[in-house]
């Protein structure tokens, strides 16, 4: 269901149904969660999720869910132990993730792509909230990240209306960071991820832990942890080096 290569302490991680335009499944989930806690205890400095063929990820599996015979109880479950679990898991990766847009990405591949870190799509790529098509909301953390990236208003109108758009629009949104001309999605992502490695990848987890974290919450509370994170970045190795390389007037090399 998913494949993962490895190269220079980035994992790439990719949807492998193409016949099926990578439509997600129980077992992709699962996959795609044990896949970035790996990244994770291999010390990655950063995972990119793709497709192969020419989609990134078209949403849920209809068969499966035309077969599909459970209780509440036990859809409830699945859905906390799959779809929660792989955008908990995104969201938490303690290193940048990318998604790497290659083709369609609707439904489920949509808000995958909304909780990386970064997004980078093929401009001829579509996204869409469809679920409303299929009698069902937002799921794969839609209804917390889209309004968070796109706005509440916006956020509404494409999940209740479920309609197609393109690149171009998903970067005018918000949705994602690039819409980038075919044939240059790869040279794209390298480019960020030789950005990414001049940073030390501790303290691009703990921004990301900041942000996250704080999305929400009350702003005292919100300082007080973004002070409590800060604390951390201090005790590092990174903030020593970057100090006694700016003291030096010389380029940091971060282990």
């Amino acid at each position: 269901m998913v494949r993962v290569e490895t190269a220079d302490r980035v994992h790439t991680i990719s949807f492998d149904r193409p016949e099926t335009k990578n439509s997600f499944t129980v077992a992709a989930a699962n996959e795609l969660v044990d896949a970035l806690e790996a990244a994770e205890r291999e010390d990655a400095r950063a995972a990119v999720v793709t497709g192969d063929g020419d989609a990134f990820c078209a949403g849920g599996d209809i068969d499966a869910m035309a077969e599909r015979d459970e209780t509440p109880s036990e859809a409830y479950e699945r859905v906390q132990s799959t779809l929660n679990a792989v955008v908990e898991t995104l969201l938490t990766a303690p290193f940048p993730v990318i998604a790497k847009v290659n083709g369609d990405a609707v439904g489920a591949g949509t808000n995958i792509a909304a909780a990386c870190d970064f997004a980078y799509a093929d401009a001829e790529a579509r996204f869409g909230e469809v679920f409303a098509n299929v009698g069902l909301i937002p799921d794969s953390g839609g209804t917390f990240l889209l309004p968070a990236l796109v706005g509440l208003r916006t956020a509404k109108e494409l999940t209740m209306t479920g309609r197609l758009f393109d690149a171009d629009e998903a970067a005018d949104l918000d949705l994602i960071n690039r819409s980038v001309p075919a044939g240059d999605l790869d040279a794209s992502v390298d480019e960020l991820l030789e950005t990414l490695d001049g940073k030390p990848t501790e303290t691009l987890g703990l921004t990301k832990r900041g942000i996250h974290e704080n999305i929400g919450r009350p702003f005292r509370d919100a300082l007080d942890r973004e002070a409590h994170l800060q604390t951390l970045a201090y005790g590092s190795d990174a903030h020593e080096t970057g100090v006694e390389a700016f003291r030096n007037d010389e380029r940091p090399e971060f282990r």
